[in-house]
């Protein structure tokens, strides 16, 4: 059920959310009627703000605007508008403000996620203040993750909830998503998606990277830069971490030799396969094997 209720929950960072490496530390939602005063009163005064002065918070917030319009400001940024269905990031440590229009008011729905994960995203640039306003947020789903987060915060709990910080998860997916479906309408992401099927269903096939650009009709060279953007591979390294992957399963779960591994895979030789994979994985091919054998299987 949509939330209608103005509501907020700052929830304390216990030693079992650093051990998830994820939490929900606040949420909340809040109805804010045409010519109210903003920002309402009663947060911590951590999280509290006015507009002359802004804020710097140390977690990551996503906020959704689901009715009215405002203004979002963000240090190094010109004003952004920010119109019904758009969702803003208040990155940790960037200086921002925002407040909705005084003839239209808004209504903002959000989360404050902290821990590893989010330092994770922020140092592999998944989440990044460079782009900190989402205009297809609606579309994305994200207003149904952050009505889940809600439904789940508002429930009365103490300690640590897997369950809450999961629904948190969901709302970084979302927004991740929205960002990245905008990127794949193109002829060249396209090229490169039907690529990484082509690869994934052919992995004993030699891999011509130009004939495959051909095939799939872009330019060689820019099709070589846009695959390792999109999947962070070149072709032929993403088609070796393919095989390999699929040489681990068939290792853990099969009686089949080296060899034959390497023959179904396109290994030139169980020499090559072997030293691809302890290349990759730091260990040779049979101790790793021995690691899922039967007890049985490998007692003198």
């Amino acid at each position: 059920m949509p939330v209608t209720v103005n509501y907020f929950r700052y929830f304390p960072v216990s030693r079992e959310a650093v051990a998830w490496g994820l939490a929900v530390s606040a949420a909340g939602f809040t109805r804010i009627r045409p010519h109210a005063p903003y920002p309402p009163a009663r947060h911590p005064a951590d999280h509290q703000f006015d507009w002359s002065h802004g804020r710097v918070l140390e977690a990551l917030q996503i906020v959704l605007i689901t009715a009215g319009r405002g203004q979002f400001e963000v240090r190094g940024m010109k004003p952004l508008t920010i119109e019904t269905g758009d969702a803003f990031m208040l990155y940790p440590g960037v200086w921002h403000r925002y407040r909705p229009n005084p003839t239209t008011g808004w209504e903002e729905s959000w989360v404050e996620l902290s821990g590893e994960t989010v330092d994770r995203l922020r140092k592999k640039k998944i989440v990044s203040p460079k782009s900190p306003v989402l205009r297809t947020a609606l579309a994305a789903g994200l207003e149904s993750c952050l009505e889940a987060v809600h439904a789940r915060a508002r429930q009365p709990a103490s300690g640590f909830d897997p369950e809450l910080a999961a629904r948190g998860l969901a709302v970084l997916a979302a927004w991740q998503q929205a960002g990245l479906a905008a990127q794949r309408d193109t002829r060249m992401a396209r090229a490169v998606a039907a690529a990484e099927r082509h690869l994934a269903e052919n992995l004993a096939e030699p891999v011509n990277v130009a004939q495959l650009a051909r095939r799939l009709g872009v330019a060689y060279s820019h099709f070589r830069s846009a695959f390792k953007l999109h999947t962070g591979y070149a072709p032929w390294q993403y088609m070796l971490h393919l095989r390999l992957a699929q040489a681990r399963r068939w290792l853990a779960a099969s009686d089949a030799t080296l060899d034959e591994v390497a023959g179904r895979l396109g290994f030139s030789s169980a020499f090559h396969l072997s030293a691809a994979f302890k290349q990759a994985y730091g260990i040779a091919p049979a101790l790793w094997r021995r690691r899922f054998a039967p007890a049985q299987a490998i007692s003198p």
